[in-house]
């Protein structure tokens, strides 16, 4: 429910929230994780779980946590430290002060989250003579704040000096539609640009001055252009680990930061210029003061020459040929090609989120909806009912893991309910691929990633080597199981078929498909910081920690 709560809010530009509600309990503390993972991407959603007796009289009630040495904690104060606020409705009247401040954060675009108001049972029932005024319609505006102009005029004063600077285009490009002024910028300066996770989209792909990806999961282009950018502006990111590398993707010794974003908390990373203020408002000062000025000729070049041979890159993937089973990547390219520009793909755990971020092909800005900030497994299928209840003239592509899928693949049956039509594409590989080749590269074999049946009392640490049989799970028995349409493809014309015979359909439907789990698209260079034992009797530990210590050397000092 709150994930596709999120999906909505996303797809809405966070212009609008959904209302997400429970009893105490199981019920209460089920949203726990969504909660998360709204606050964390910055996404509004409003919870209402229910809440043990204001009064206690029948203290305690069915599934009340007791704490002993505190009366007045209940489960649902859990949701503290995951909410952007929180509070609980001991007395009616108490809506007058707290209704206004949960919509003050619901519309904050800098501070917003997951607001959980949390109603005890009793007061839900209660009955008091609100003033008629309360109901009044509101309008809430959202601001689009302006930096100070001695700071914008610093700003391009520092771009003016770069020789190699690099736009890192984060979630705040798209949720204050800036896309388009960042188009204008990118066009007439030569400024290459690189797209988080959740700034994919930002520029098309094929744009001049577009690298893609950035960091962990990068691409080659983005990747080696930022190791020697000398200034990076960053518009509406927050730096995660992701999106440095883990602090290593910048390599040069020289490098200074731009911060573009309207929360300052982010603003001021890496103790650089922090420049606090909508993005598209800001981008399009920033064009008006930088008007007669680019890159060297040279510089865009190189970007342009990149730019092409990413693409080639990427059709190489899409197009391998890979047998007897495909490729993850040949499955993305065929739903790539399959899907309109207007349309959308939803991921967010596994291995498929480093895919897509590297090479889906977007098209439109908001045609690209990976959740990464949480990489919440199950937020697929509920999330891309989201996505749908938001923007119903769009088709909702699915991605998902058969890892993902296991977690949460009963909101199929919401699809069904209610006539939403979901388009999903369950890419199985009969486990956890991504953990799998993370533990195979730190020299664990990929210890308990397979679904497999135990074998002699355990399934082994070289059961990667030695496998015993595969489980008989059947994904596609179970998705008709719920009510979905569905179709079993086991080669990448198959799926094509499948896809093509899909769009004519007006219910949920679901694709299988078999992939090679060994088949994975390259790292291109980039690192991420997973720490490997220092002390181990297994030398295949020992050698991957002598790798992870030469990368950690690397770190830049951000």
């Amino acid at each position: 429910m709150v994930h596709a709560a999120v999906g909505y809010a996303r797809m809405r530009d966070r212009l609008g929230a959904l209302v997400c509600t429970t009893s105490i309990g199981p019920g209460a503390t089920n949203m726990v994780t969504g909660a998360a993972l709204a606050t964390i991407n910055r996404l509004p959603v409003l919870l209402v779980p229910g809440d043990v007796f204001a009064s206690r009289r029948p203290d305690p009630v069915l599934q009340q946590l007791e704490v002993p040495w505190s009366g007045d904690v209940s489960v649902n104060d859990a949701f503290r430290p995951v909410s952007r606020y929180f509070d609980r409705i001991w007395r009616p009247e108490q809506l007058l002060a707290v209704a206004p401040q949960a919509m003050r954060v619901l519309a904050n675009q800098a501070e917003t989250g997951a607001v959980t108001l949390a109603f005890p049972q009793d007061v839900q029932t209660e009955a008091w003579e609100f003033p008629a005024s309360f109901f009044a319609k509101r309008l809430w505006h959202i601001p689009r704040p302006l930096p100070g102009e001695a700071v914008l005029r610093a700003a391009a004063e520092q771009i003016r000096a770069a020789r190699r600077p690099l736009v890192v285009a984060g979630g705040g490009v798209i949720y204050s539609e800036a896309a388009e002024a960042l188009r204008v910028v990118a066009a007439t300066t030569g400024i290459p640009v690189g797209e988080t996770q959740a700034g994919k989209g930002s520029l098309p792909y094929d744009h001049v001055s577009s690298l893609g990806a950035i960091g962990v999961t990068g691409t080659f282009a983005a990747n080696s252009v930022a190791a020697a950018a000398d200034l990076v502006i960053g518009v509406g990111t927050r730096w995660t680990d992701f999106t440095t590398a883990s602090k290593t993707v910048f390599r040069n010794p020289d490098v200074r930061f731009l911060n573009v974003n309207v929360a300052d908390f982010d603003a001021h990373k890496y103790a650089g210029l922090a420049i606090v203020g909508d993005a598209r408002a800001t981008l399009e000062r920033l064009s008006e003061l930088l008007e007669g000025w680019a890159v060297e000729d040279a510089y865009r070049g190189e970007v342009a020459r990149l730019n092409r041979e990413w693409n080639d890159e990427v059709e190489r993937l899409y197009t391998l040929a890979h047998g007897p089973l495909p490729a993850q990547s040949e499955v993305i390219g065929v739903v790539n090609a399959a899907s309109r520009p207007q349309d959308v793909v939803v991921c967010a755990a596994g291995a498929m989120p480093g895919d897509l971020h590297k090479l889906w092909r977007t098209r439109d800005r908001k045609g690209y909806h990976v959740e990464y900030g949480y990489s919440c497994m199950g937020y697929e299928i509920a999330g891309g009912l989201g996505v749908k209840l938001a923007a119903p003239e769009r088709e909702v592509y699915v991605l998902v893991g058969d890892g993902s899928y296991l977690m949460l693949s009963s909101e199929i049956v919401t699809a069904v309910q209610e006539g939403i039509k979901l388009t999903i594409v369950v890419v199985d590989n009969h486990g956890f691929n991504s953990i799998g080749a993370l533990s195979r590269s730190l020299g664990t074999d990929g210890f308990g990633t397979q679904y497999r049946y135990r074998r002699n009392g355990s399934i082994g640490v070289d059961s990667e080597r030695d496998p015993a049989p595969v489980l008989p799970v059947d994904l596609a028995a179970n998705a008709e199981s719920l009510g979905a349409r569905v179709i079993r493809c086991r080669t990448v014309d198959d799926l094509k078929r499948g896809l093509e015979h899909a769009k004519g359909e007006s219910e949920t439907v679901v694709l299988t498909v078999e992939v090679d789990r060994y088949e994975g698209v390259p790292s291109y260079d980039s690192w991420w910081d997973v720490p490997v034992a220092e002390v181990s009797e297994v030398e295949s530990v020992r050698a991957a920690r002598a790798a992870y210590e030469q990368a950690r050397n690397h770190t830049a000092g951000l």
